[in-house]
């Protein structure tokens, strides 16, 4: 795809700020940052207008120009002449839709804090980042090493090589701790979810900020009504206002922007979703959920009691027993509940993509009670064993249920429905959307930032959908024809990150 106009504009103002701190993208040439001063721009567009494809080709630029990519997982020694580009966003989910893409991103957790490796093992690592030669590890053969080296080639994860070759995340990180050393260039995806903190923090790593954000979207809740990106000044702000549509169009995208009529009605835009439905197999009206489906990309609502209804209308059609979690179970993290004085402990749970927000698949209970085995979706190394606290709320009840409660961990509540906020930054390839609840809130009829609730709702919620949009009528739901399992997630399977030896003392 080429650039379109507002793209290739973009693309020059991006460059003209790279070029101001250093970086020249024309003539591949990079000089030591020197002018101290903070910049920050953001590239906003609707869904569709091309924010990824020009996020990637400025990372492919910079990278042909010299600059060093930091993954997060590992970064190597530092250097005089280094210039260094960190790609990043808000969630693990987010941030693997990005390296789906080809893109080598990673989340702000990841950037915000960074991990202290063993110096022995520190020698494996630079060796796979080409900055030493093949170290003699004792109690590694180099068997081992070279089964790290060829997985290192194709996937550019430390731990994940390391892991290959043997080694438990306890045994070659020693710790983490809050970043000293800035960084230069960062490019934040899904810039509508980041709250006036986040923004603060990066501008602190950063010396130069470049935000990738969809004004059409939610704001994050706290924020009243507004993004992060709102506050900079009109000419820091690049508009993209064109949409780039696949040959055959994108109906999709297509309702998307119909939503941007100021007269549009509920009732209008349902009769587009059933026109567009008998056009193109991509949009389905569907009279009830589907279960199955549920369980790896949630149903999207925007109550919280219809949500709670729908986890236990998916437990139900799998026959799953109210005392235990069925293998293959989708969660998301609620947060980590641990004491002030396991800061330590925190930081590497949410290291591994343990973070508020993330999707998770229950594999079994883990080998001490409290722990779980986990499938970390979109996470670099996914497989992992950890302290749980998971709750099940129940309907017109105050107190969940909780299946796995461990003293101190990740929290997690059921995660076969979800509410449109907490979507935000997620994709999957189908997307269920509850139009009762969408219903209701355009009965409401509340507004925010001078659009109806119930648009931004849907633009949010149909927008997650990569390939195909189920827009569900009715309380009702179909039952799954094969049991619940994690077949599907065997492509995934690698040695799992045991936490429990850094978590005992705290359990």
């Amino acid at each position: 795809m080429k650039f379109s106009e507002d793209q290739a504009s973009a693309y020059d103002a991006v460059a003209d700020v790279l070029k101001a701190s250093g970086i020249d993208l024309d003539d591949a040439l990079l000089m030591p940052e020197s002018s101290g001063k903070q910049q920050t721009l953001a590239v906003l567009g609707k869904a569709g207008s091309g924010k990824t494809m020009l996020l990637a080709k400025l990372g492919e630029a910079l990278s042909e120009a010299g600059v060093d990519t930091i993954s997060g997982d590992y970064e190597g020694k530092a250097r005089k002449d280094r210039r260094t580009l960190a790609i990043l966003a808000p969630t693990n989910k987010a941030a693997s839709v990005l390296r789906n893409r080809g893109v080598a991103a990673t989340t702000i957790h990841r950037i915000l804090y960074t991990p202290m490796y063993d110096p022995e093992y520190e020698k494996i690592a630079e060796w796979l980042a080409g900055n030493a030669e093949k170290p003699e590890i004792e109690g590694l053969s180099d068997t081992a090493l070279e089964r790290a080296y060829l997985f290192f080639q194709t996937n550019k994860s430390v731990p994940g090589a390391l892991a290959v070759a043997g080694l438990r995340g306890s045994d070659f990180i020693i710790g983490w701790k809050r970043r000293d050393d800035p960084l230069d260039v960062g490019f934040v995806d899904e810039a509508s979810m980041l709250d006036d903190k986040q923004l603060e923090d990066l501008q602190d790593i950063f010396s130069t900020l470049i935000l990738f954000g969809d004004p059409a979207q939610l704001a994050p809740v706290g924020q009243s009504g507004s993004m992060a990106f709102d506050g900079l000044p009109d000419k820091r702000k690049l508009v993209l206002s064109r949409v780039h549509r696949q040959a055959d169009d994108n109906p999709i995208l297509d309702l998307a922007h119909a939503l941007a009529d100021p007269q549009l009605e509920f009732h209008h835009f349902e009769k587009m979703i059933e026109e567009a439905a008998q056009k193109d197999e991509r949009v389905v009206v569907a009279p009830r959920v589907d279960a199955a489906a549920m369980a790896r990309a949630p149903v999207l609502v925007w109550r919280n009691a219809t949500r709670i209804r729908l986890i236990h209308a998916f437990r139900n059609a799998y026959g799953a027993p109210a005392e235990m979690l069925l293998s293959g179970e989708p969660l998301i993290c609620d947060g980590i509940e641990l004491p002030m004085k396991h800061r330590k402990k925190r930081i590497d749970l949410e290291a591994r993509g343990l973070i508020k927000g993330a999707q998770a698949i229950y594999l079994s209970e883990g080998r001490k009670p409290g722990f779980s085995r986990l499938h970390v979706v979109g996470a670099a190394e996914p497989q992992v064993s950890a302290a749980t606290i998971i709750k099940i709320e129940m309907p017109d009840e105050e107190e969940p249920f909780i299946p796995s409660a461990a003293r101190m961990g990740a929290a997690f509540v059921h995660g076969a429905a979800c509410t449109i906020h907490k979507a935000q930054g997620s994709q999957w390839r189908d997307v269920q959307v509850f139009a009762p609840d969408i219903y209701a809130a355009s009965r409401a009829g509340r507004t925010e930032a001078g659009i109806a609730l119930w648009k931004r709702l849907t633009y949010v919620a149909i927008t997650r959908a990569e390939h195909r949009l189920l827009w569900v009528t009715r309380y009702m739901l179909a039952k799954p024809e094969i049991p619940l399992g994690t077949e599907d997630l065997r492509a995934f399977a690698a040695p799992v990150l045991e936490l429990e030896a850094q978590a005992s003392d705290a359990d």
